[in-house]
């Protein structure tokens, strides 16, 4: 129990205070929601920051990829699932249960377990959230960023399309992280201070813009929400749990990967949500009771 105390004191909260700064900031009308939104902008661009060094030194040798593949699996039921709920039981739109159910599955990794699991385990211990940071950084993040962007403006003709996403510097800076660390490139040293230097605004700003924007919807759950935070919080890491019995890899790696998939909802759905003008009546509160009802599980199973 002390062991759990400290974890969640020492380690999760800290890192959870920037959301609840900006949620109180924004109830107490002291930032404006259109200042977070600013903000909260200038947080995705600083991402490409964190983005092409975790790509670019990104070690892959020591990953376990069937652990990575179980997650990837679990990611594409969980969703398959939500996205049948979403438009079939509770009629939402397409874009909106396509976001919804991105939010069931893409959990705060870059931002919010990234840190977490670096504080409690130190780099080494931390390798499996580092290989789901990566897969979902790399590979879930661009294609929820593609095919949303292709969804809300698919009346864009396909050089617009194209061209838009080819812009994108997220998608750019993945891209080039990948490429450069295949050819066996690494940065010059005196860019990956810049980077690191920038980056490291990326998760606060972002936290705390949500927290803001956040601070706008109604907090009271009704019955899509709770039924939308149960998936996320106990179906989907339950799942993983289950799916990580197959096989044979370090029991740490099952214990970290379980532990990420109990993570809360990731920002980026409400994000893009808001990127697309898509409403986020849902999609933000679950984000909230996600994110609070996380920092008793995450303390639990670290």
């Amino acid at each position: 129990m002390l062991a759990m105390l400290h974890v969640l004191t020492h380690d999760i909260l800290p890192v959870f205070a920037m959301m609840a700064l900006g949620f109180i900031l924004g109830r107490g009308n002291l930032v404006s929601v259109p200042d977070a939104k600013t903000l909260n902008r200038v947080a995705f661009l600083l991402q490409p920051a964190l983005l092409f060094p975790l790509t670019n030194l990104l070690d892959w040798h020591d990953f376990q990829f069937d652990a990575i593949g179980l997650y990837a699996i679990c990611q594409i039921i969980i969703f398959s699932i939500t996205f049948f709920i979403c438009r079939i039981v509770l009629g939402r739109e397409k874009l909106e249960a396509w976001l919804l159910s991105m939010a069931m599955i893409f959990v705060n990794t870059l931002l919010y377990m990234w840190p977490i699991s670096y504080l409690i385990y130190g780099e080494a211990a931390a390798l499996p959230i580092t290989a789901i940071v990566a897969w979902d950084a790399t590979i879930t993040f661009a294609f929820f960023i593609i095919t949303t962007d292709l969804m809300a403006n698919s009346k864009a003709n396909v050089y617009q399309s194209m061209r838009r996403i080819a812009l994108n510097p997220v998608l750019i800076s993945i891209f080039l992280g990948i490429v450069t660390n295949l050819m066996g490139v690494v940065a010059l040293e005196p860019i990956l201070t810049g980077l690191d230097f920038a980056g490291a605004a990326a998760a606060p700003l972002t936290l705390f813009a949500l927290g803001v924007i956040l601070s706008s919807h109604p907090l009271t759950p009704n019955a899509s929400v709770i039924m939308l935070t149960g998936i996320k919080l106990l179906a989907f890491p339950a799942l993983v749990f289950a799916a990580l019995s197959l096989g044979e890899r370090p029991a740490q790696w099952n214990t970290l990967v379980v532990l990420c998939a109990a993570g809360p909802s990731g920002a980026m759905a409400f994000t893009l949500a808001m990127l697309h003008g898509v409403r986020t009546d849902t999609i933000a509160p679950v984000i909230i009771w996600t994110s609070t009802l996380s920092l008793i599980s995450l303390a639990w199973l670290a």
